[in-house]
């Protein structure tokens, strides 16, 4: 993992050795040294160096998080950090052993709650979750810090009901770097429960909050700097049902969509360092479904089911445009919204930073559907999941011309 890294370092450490020894064998050449004893060069280089210095203070920038409210500033050295502050990198290096190495990164968008939880004895539900900080592949060979809920990005979904008494507590895993806390988009109070719930490494607080509205919400650690958390992963989808519940479908998926800004080009191997420029520019080198680059199938179905996707979208820059091959949404929940108008026979549907969308549609046809952010050049950078639908062929559907079917003769 860390091969390509320690490559680097060596390069750069013989490079700079190459240049001492290079500047330490001219200084030895009187005719070098007699160069520049001469005014005429002494002036001219003296210029230089004070053009150089005023040039840099002439161009002096305030660092990212300027422009934001005072008490949303980063608590790290320079406001956002190229990747992680500098003492950030040597506790990184000296604890790196000690950060879990989890196997799959990517949530299993299978795991969906079947039901809301339910509440304990005393009518509180009561959910834990715990901010981790580990390292796992984004594709094979492929290594980066993630920060998760509970390990893996996204975090679980949650489920609850309308008008339910909600008690959250966070814990920020010993092994963390970095303080952490939680934003759910369906509190009503400052910060969505992040204000009661900043969390020291090895800390726990807990927060009680009602579910007054019906809805699919993001939630995701709303620590300054904001955006750097979510862009290492730490967000996921909690559902709050309407009092009547849902209709009942077949199948449901959970599938949050989120941005990887890495330092390199795209597909550099080894274990690759976030890069905020790239956050600022809203240029990513990788664009996921549920934390990684897909390898198999991770969503299966059969023919004839009716299929529920809750959809986020962890952001923090791009606008998801969700769109599934060779099917039409037959009822789209515009923005997840509950109670309001549903849209009908939708092809591709937005899924805004910060924001999510359901949607419906029975598969009739066998086969693998690619589900896909269709800005289709974010496909090179892993926007896509695969639904693997197993069944009996339906030619009057879908078929070659030509198809002969055995059970009808025709």
């Amino acid at each position: 993992m860390l091969t390509y890294m320690l490559l680097e370092l060596l390069a750069a450490l013989v490079g700079a050795a190459a240049v001492i020894f290079i500047l330490f064998q001219l200084q030895k050449r009187t005719r070098f040294m007699r160069f520049f004893k001469h005014k005429a060069v002494l002036i001219p280089l003296f210029l230089f160096v004070i053009a150089f210095f005023v040039g840099l203070l002439a161009n002096k920038t305030y660092p990212p998080t300027f422009a934001m409210p005072a008490f949303m500033h980063s608590h790290a050295p320079g406001g956002m950090p190229a990747s992680i502050p500098f003492g950030k990198i040597v506790d990184f290096f000296t604890r790196e052993s000690k950060f879990e190495r989890v196997a799959d990164i990517g949530a299993d968008p299978e795991a969906v709650p079947s039901a809301p939880q339910k509440p304990d004895a005393d009518g509180i539900v009561r959910i834990s979750l715990t901010a981790k900080e580990v390292i796992s592949e984004i594709s094979p060979g492929i290594y980066f810090n993630y920060w998760t809920y509970n390990g893996q990005t996204p975090g679980p979904m949650l489920r609850v009901r309308e008008g339910d008494t909600v008690e959250l507590s966070l814990t920020n895993d010993p092994t963390s770097l970095h303080h952490h806390n939680i934003d759910l988009h369906a509190v009503t109070g400052p910060g969505g429960g992040a204000v009661l719930t900043d969390v020291n490494p090895g800390e726990t607080k807990t927060f009680k909050w009602k579910a007054l509205a019906p809805g699919l919400y993001i939630y995701h650690c709303a620590m300054p700097n904001v955006s750097t958390h979510n862009s290492h992963g730490q967000y996921g989808l909690i559902l709050v049902e309407p009092k009547a519940g849902l209709s009942k479908v077949d199948k449901e998926f959970y599938l949050v969509q989120g941005e990887l800004y890495t330092i390199g080009q795209l597909g550099k191997k080894g274990l690759v360092a976030f890069d905020s420029n790239a956050l600022l520019d809203s240029d990513p080198n990788y664009v996921v479904f549920n934390g990684r680059i897909e390898g198999e199938p991770r969503m299966h179905a059969e023919v004839g089911d009716k299929i529920r996707i809750y959809v986020g979208n962890g952001g923090v820059n791009l606008i998801s445009s969700l769109h599934v091959i060779g099917e039409i949404f037959d009822t789209v929940y515009p923005e997840a919204n509950m109670g309001g108008a549903l849209y009908r026979n939708v092809q591709t549907t937005a899924v805004l930073p910060g924001g999510a969308s359901i949607v419906e549609f029975t598969v009739d046809v066998p086969g693998k559907y690619l589900i896909v952010d269709h800005a289709l050049a974010r496909m090179n950078k892993g926007a896509w999941a695969v639904l693997e639908v197993s069944g009996k062929e339906n030619p009057e559907i879908f078929g070659p011309v030509g198809y002969e079917d055995d059970e009808h003769g025709h």
